[in-house]
């Protein structure tokens, strides 16, 4: 019987096409064939064996875009370690916490965030037994090992496939409305079904593409399209970090097809497009994700000739949700599109029943590339789905033609700039001063990001102040969950059941975010 193992698709893909060039990092500089990555990541697995990494052992990644990410996240898979991704931006708790929740014992970091692995050392509370750092730095974890010199002293032959089919390939960590980060468990045959469903529902993934990777890693809006682009044979166009005008350098030298962006990305993109220094005449399609795109935007686009697909979805279901075509894009304004190719969705009434043409309620999706649950969260996963229906908590409608429209979040979900902003993580925060009775965080509209957080505070210090809670916050959150700004009322409008009114808040401050 074949075993699907998504390590195994990357040796697939090196066997057809060994000359192909699969990664170019315009960091560093990097460029490898497809049979060049596959020696590293074969590498890269033999030497987690060496560590005494077996089958199902959690090994951690704390990387930014960079070629070392694809060969440990490959070289784990050949072996069958579940490879936690981790969120570069977390600060020492958040990271400290999904360390200790894995079980991770071996984490690979860079040397950008050697002084946080040295901290999470220093704590000692965590599994992480074997700490390996990509690069130089003089302030890492006492007796790190050298990322390079192990990986090259390691063997390049294939190391024996160690798990396959339903097992567990990754760990993609979600929070929930309570606060508290949750594991979705992602598995190797799950992700060749999100890799085909995408495959199916677009052109861009094939032997002639160059797929711009600027979205983290860490992120399925990352890790999907690097997945997807392996199997169809593009070369992958590494950036570690977004830059507007560096963004337009590589299209053109690298001559870039396709690529995934967020809202904000492409709105930054086009405010610095010159038409006498840019050249956008290699790409095919943008895809954009996390909110639908304004008409002014999508008018811009077709201006230029650039192609979009905006796609909706989430970590639990793997990635493909809904998809909408450029030829769609104007006439469907707003909405997110049809179900991918191998994706069922549906909206349903609180009493499950389905709901009528254009009648809002929350959205369903049924898939292979569903998550196969919550690590060690049996309550969550059930909640979660049910009769094989993942409940997104998303509010939207559907029109006679299909198309998705997404509403509201039933969880009060902020995204800012692509990613997922839980408030009742940033609540707890709050709450821990001394100085705040109650909080409630909302969205606020925000011109760069899309959403930014808002803290409505109860005061139970007369004297507490906008910069306190802010500065509360430094350290404790990564920069990008902070509230950018604070407003003090008398008291959270709240139902019969004590639960807030987010959307009276919301209503109340419409103002946009302080940028």
């Amino acid at each position: 019987m074949l075993t699907s193992n998504m390590g195994d698709v990357l040796s697939r893909r090196a066997a057809r096409n060994p000359a192909a060039e699969a990664v170019v990092d315009t960091s560093t500089g990097e460029r490898l064939t497809y049979a060049g990555l596959d020696a590293r990541a074969n590498q890269a697995g033999n030497m987690f064996i060496r560590l005494g990494v077996q089958s199902g052992d959690r090994v951690a990644l704390l990387l930014p875009n960079c070629v070392p990410f694809l060969e440990t996240f490959y070289g784990g898979a050949k072996i069958g370690a579940i490879v936690v991704l981790l969120n570069w931006r977390l600060v020492a708790d958040e990271l400290e916490y999904l360390l200790i929740d894995s079980g991770a014992t071996v984490l690979v970091f860079s040397n950008d965030y050697a002084t946080v692995a040295a901290e999470l050392q220093r704590r000692g509370s965590t599994a992480v037994t074997t700490w390996v750092l990509v690069g130089e730095s003089s302030g890492g974890p006492t007796g790190a090992l050298s990322y390079v010199a192990i990986r090259d002293g390691a063997s390049s032959l294939s190391p024996p496939i160690g798990a396959g089919n339903d097992d567990v390939l990754c760990l993609c960590y979600s929070s929930g409305t309570t606060g508290r980060p949750k594991g979705a468990m992602l598995t190797h045959e799950g992700q060749m079904w999100a890799i085909f469903s995408n495959l199916g529902s677009s052109e861009d993934f094939n032997l002639s593409g160059n797929y711009l990777l600027v979205m983290p890693m860490f992120h399925l809006g990352g890790l999907l399209p690097l997945e997807v682009a392996i199997c169809g044979g593009s070369t992958i166009v590494i950036m570690k970090a977004f830059d507007p005008n560096t963004v337009w350098e590589v299209v053109a030298r690298e001559r870039v097809t396709s690529g995934l962006v967020v809202p904000a990305m492409l709105n930054a993109m086009l405010s610095v497009y010159d038409p006498a220094k840019h050249d956008l005449s290699s790409i095919r399609n943008l895809w954009c994700a996390a909110a639908p795109l304004p008409v002014t935007l999508i008018e811009q686009c077709i201006e230029k000739g650039i192609g979009l697909l905006q796609t909706y979805g989430l970590t639990e279901c793997g990635g493909p949700g809904t998809i909408l075509g450029q030829d769609d894009a104007t006439r469907k304004v707003g909405s997110s599109g049809k179900s991918y190719l191998l994706t069922d969705v549906k909206l349903v009434r609180p009493d499950g029943v389905t709901c009528a043409s254009g009648e809002a309620g929350e959205l369903l999706i049924r898939a292979r590339h569903v998550m196969k649950g919550y690590w060690n969260n049996p309550d969550a996963t059930a909640a979660a789905i049910v009769d094989g229906w993942l409940h997104t908590g998303d509010i939207a409608t559907m029109d006679d033609e299909g198309f998705v429209t997404i509403q509201d979040r039933i969880k009060d979900m902020i995204i800012s700039g692509g990613e997922n902003i839980y408030p009742a993580e940033i609540e707890n925060v709050i709450l821990s001063h001394p100085g705040v009775r109650e909080v409630s965080v909302v969205a606020q509209p925000s011109e760069k990001w899309g959403e930014s957080p808002l803290a409505v505070v109860v005061r139970n210090d007369s004297a507490l102040t906008q910069s306190d809670v802010l500065g509360w916050c430094n350290g404790k959150l990564a920069r990008y969950k902070q509230p950018k700004s604070v407003q003090f009322v008398e008291e959270i409008p709240r139902n019969a059941s004590g639960k807030a009114l987010k959307r009276i808040l919301r209503d109340r401050f419409p103002e946009p975010a302080a940028e």
